[in-house]
């Protein structure tokens, strides 16, 4: 690369649960050699997205490449956390050729463009693009929308409620800065709930933005990499809800996390994620347990009761196997009950 080059950066945002870590995992597997860094960052003060990156040994993206901002949302954080982690790796004596930095499910992407306009890395990096994925099961679901009719009588009985449900306005701005949009886990949709999904995702869309059908992340790097957007340029074009809004916060979502036991096996987990999204506001939940005389540890992954789960990788050669997992939720949702359902 040209020393003088701008290092291009892409942006991957996307609601909770819809495959940005498997996505970024694809993209190190098959970088063909292209020397890559990741920036990740999470809603919650455990790294598990980071700890699935690292586990991946991929050589073109070795541990020290990738780069977790825990417990703090990169729109609200820039100048603290964002800016500084960038520059560090701008700075190595062989910085990488592109950088993926994959947002938390709750970040609004638009103020993380802006920073790349900031003086002390300007001239430095530009944004390729940012790509947001979509969880075509869950919108098909309506996950992400509410009934208007519904809407109207509320607003007739409630001269406060003035604002839409904030989870689709969250979603809504992820696709309005969108330069590509990866419609994930359009396998578990049929013809009609794919093109309603598309309709919909459409209506948002400010602008012509292409869209590709994907299973489990499975994306060609090069439709991904290489879009030569230089979105910090085009921010006009990217209007969001939260423009005119001030201080964007998260006062709509509670996060904690449980310190699991070890299981007797992967289903006795799994059927305690469900029970617990199913009684409760559980968005997401991600972490990692011990199941009992299994030398691998396992991975599981929630949206709402649809849970995934993998053995990953061995547990480091130590007694101590502490099984933890986060939990996202809406705010107020009772976390001593799902507590009790998760570790008993």
């Amino acid at each position: 690369m040209n020393a003088l080059a701008k290092v291009p950066c892409t942006i991957l945002t996307g609601f909770l649960g819809a495959g940005k870590t498997t996505l970024v995992r694809h993209v190190l597997e098959n970088a063909d050699g292209r020397r890559l860094a990741v920036i990740v960052n999470e809603f919650g003060d455990v790294g598990i997205d980071g700890e699935i990156l690292k586990g991946c040994g991929v050589e073109s993206c070795p541990e020290d490449a990738i780069v977790e901002l825990a417990n703090g949302c990169l729109c609200c954080t820039v100048a603290d956390d964002f800016v500084p982690a960038l520059k560090s790796l701008l700075d190595r004596p062989n910085p990488p050729e592109h950088i993926v930095i994959e947002t938390s499910g709750l970040a609004l992407p638009k103020p993380l463009v802006k920073a790349f306009n900031w003086p002390e890395i300007a001239s430095r990096v530009t944004v390729d693009g940012v790509v947001t994925v979509v969880d075509g099961a869950a919108v098909a679901a309506g996950r992400f929308a509410d009934d208007p009719d519904a809407i109207a009588r509320q607003r007739a009985a409630d001269e406060s409620l003035d604002h839409d449900n904030p989870l689709e306005e969250v979603f809504e701005d992820q696709l309005l800065c969108a330069d590509l949009v990866i419609l994930n886990k359009a396998d578990l949709i049929d013809g009609t709930e794919k093109k309603s999904v598309i309709e919909q995702i459409g209506k948002a869309l400010p602008r012509a933005v292409a869209l590709v059908e994907a299973r489990n992340g499975q994306v060609p790097v090069k439709v991904l990499l290489g879009l030569g957007a230089a979105a910090e340029t085009d921010l006009a074009a990217r209007p969001s809800h939260h423009e005119l809004e001030g201080e964007h916060d998260h006062d709509d979502f509670d996060t904690f996390i449980i310190d699991l036991p070890a299981f007797a096996s992967p289903q006795d987990l799994v059927d305690r994620m469900t029970k617990a999204a199913e009684e409760h506001d559980v968005l997401r939940m991600k972490g990692f347990a011990e199941v009992t005389g299994k030398p691998m540890r396992l991975l599981v992954q929630g949206v709402g009761a649809r849970i995934q789960h993998q053995f990953d990788r061995r547990w480091p050669d130590s007694p101590n196997r502490q099984g933890r997992l986060v939990v996202i939720g809406q705010k107020g949702f009772d976390q001593a009950a799902i507590r009790t359902i998760l570790a008993g």
